[in-house]
């Protein structure tokens, strides 16, 4: 690992971010299933109550804008369509990230596990999160978190010769 922000020796004023083995930088061990999470909580706190409010089911069904479908009918979308789409193509991201078996890939398990206890937390305990919406997105974090540890354990059994076979 190289330094922190590293000023080069030959320009002050340029600024290197920390990397890792393999030139990866550190941006890559943070779990992007936190972006979901992060707008979800925003969302949360604009409700009348903030995170004790008990109208975000309402907020997250309220239409946004509707798609005329081929069939003639009209297809609501809610900002909770919106982020579970979202966290949809964010955890496919994130599951072909967890194939690679570097340091920084551990790093990303490990807070993928911080941020569904975080998820997990929220639901348990706040009322703005006992929806739907957000119990998906956190079933999604779960789900990071287990093919990430499974992923590598597999690749890293693959990259090591038990012998005996």
């Amino acid at each position: 690992m190289t330094g922190s922000l590293v000023a080069r020796p030959h320009d002050a004023l340029t600024l290197v971010p920390r990397t890792f083995e393999g030139g990866v930088t550190m941006f890559a061990a943070i779990p992007l299933l936190a972006l979901p999470v992060i707008i979800y909580n925003v969302a949360a706190l604009t409700l009348v109550g903030g995170f004790s409010a008990t109208d975000a089911t309402a907020a997250m069904d309220g239409k946004l804008f509707s798609i005329s479908m081929t069939s003639g009918s009209a297809w609501p979308v809610g900002l909770g369509d919106l982020l579970i789409a979202v966290s949809l193509v964010v955890l496919f991201i994130e599951l072909l990230k967890s194939t690679t078996s570097r340091r920084v890939a551990i790093i990303n398990h490990s807070l993928s596990m911080v941020l569904f206890i975080a998820c997990l937390v929220e639901f348990l305990l706040f009322p703005a999160f006992a929806t739907s919406t957000f119990f998906l997105i956190t079933l999604m974090v779960l789900l990071d978190v287990l093919a990430g540890f499974i992923v590598t354990i597999v690749a890293s059994r693959r990259d090591i010769d038990f012998g005996g076979d």
